[in-house]
């Protein structure tokens, strides 16, 4: 059956006595002028300073939100909202619920998720601090383009619009402020039809302290990003080291190096073999991620490098590996045949550790690899039971 409601605009509301009445009026209001059937819907997370009492006297719908934040509240309330499509906004009377047509006419033509940017819509003197507005923002969302390969220049706008069905379909479970994170990114990770509008951040009408905490919230804003993106988090990070360790490893194995004063040598060498080994570490979480992201369903695995490593036979890696570690043996041997020679007398360190730094290397990642290899062939067993 068709739902004959339009829109539901939805406010997360803990205690916003100050200002709550101006939001609904103003979302009455446009929804008459603009002949839009559509309901004002608060999603309560506990207040206790009368803003429940104004929202049902100035005629929205309330519904209870008992588990405490940010996102608990939207995802409540976008579970119980009768509208086809959902614009979501703050109740602090920092955005004019008057002027949301732009979100409604993108929604009709079958944008999913709408956005509000206000870096291009204008922000008024005072209605963000200038840690978020020249920092905070552009930093995350920057950080999001990046990751995520995006336009959207507003990761964390909190008035955004889009459709009920395509927002339950990505199985949203954020508590927190990251909640403004996990819906950007799941839409984008799920090929949703995403863009943004411009918008006004006018400052909010509150005389207490606004609900955000800078930088504990900012951390799990970050926090979140890395985690959906395997890629930076362990996978470029991993190869970074393995390269950079690998050529000094190299270089330093057959000769010192003197750079003007500076010269590098055995003990350099030694910090090179530790950037392998914690590289090849990285890379195997990648890889670990990957596979488990795939199983539990986290977010689509779409990447054909990441496709060619999870489709890889165990057989094959652990071989690999079994090469490496058996080189990492003859290279010991090596060292034990020169002690001996030296009737098991004092060695030239400098020499020695040229054999036996590559030696520990070997084995180690050699080692690595091989359980590694084993791990993920028992995720392949756990893909394939359910497939």
């Amino acid at each position: 059956m068709k739902n004959s409601m339009e829109l539901t605009i939805l406010m997360p509301c803990l205690n916003e006595v100050e200002t709550l009445a101006s939001c609904i009026r103003k979302s009455f209001k446009f929804l008459k002028e603009n002949e839009i059937k559509g309901e004002i819907l608060i999603a309560d997370n506990g207040s206790t300073d009368g803003s429940r009492n104004i929202a049902k006297k100035e005629g929205a719908r309330l519904i209870d939100i008992p588990v405490k934040g940010y996102g608990s509240a939207l995802i409540g309330g976008i579970r119980s909202a009768k509208g086809k499509y959902i614009v979501m906004g703050d109740a602090d009377d920092s955005y004019d619920f008057t002027t949301l047509m732009p979100f409604i006419e993108k929604l009709r033509k079958g944008y999913e998720l709408v956005m509000g940017n206000r870096f291009k819509g204008g922000i008024e003197k005072g209605a963000m601090p200038p840690l978020h507005k020249y920092f905070g923002n552009p930093l995350l969302s920057g950080i999001g383009r990046l990751f995520f390969k995006t336009e959207i220049r507003d990761f964390h706008c909190g008035l955004r619009g889009f459709s009920k069905q395509s927002m339950i379909s990505l199985d949203l479970s954020a508590l927190g402020m990251e909640f403004a994170s996990e819906m950007v990114v799941k839409s984008i990770l799920n090929n949703l039809k995403v863009t943004e509008v411009p918008i006004r951040l006018f400052k909010d009408g509150r005389t207490r302290p606004p609900h955000l905490k800078s930088w504990s919230d900012g951390w799990r804003h970050l926090k979140f990003l890395l985690m959906f993106s395997p890629k930076w988090l362990f996978l470029y990070p991993g190869l970074f080291l393995i390269i950079l360790g690998s050529i000094g490893t190299v270089v330093l194995t057959i000769t010192p190096v003197k750079l003007n004063n500076v010269s590098l040598d055995v003990h350099t060498m030694l910090y090179c073999v530790l950037m392998v080994i914690l590289g090849v570490q990285t890379l195997s979480f990648s890889v670990i991620t990957g596979a488990y992201a795939r199983i539990a369903k986290l977010y689509p695995v779409e990447d054909k490098f990441m496709e060619n490593i999870l489709a890889f036979p165990v057989e094959k890696g652990v071989l690999a590996g079994s090469i490496l570690f058996a080189f990492g043996i003859a290279l010991s041997v090596a060292g034990v045949l020169i002690w001996v020679k030296t009737g098991f007398g004092k060695l030239m360190p400098a020499s020695m550790l040229r054999i036996l730094l590559p030696a520990v290397l070997t084995l180690a990642i050699g080692w690595q690899i091989i359980f590694t290899s084993f791990l993920i062939g028992i995720f392949q067993i756990k893909t394939k039971d359910r497939c």
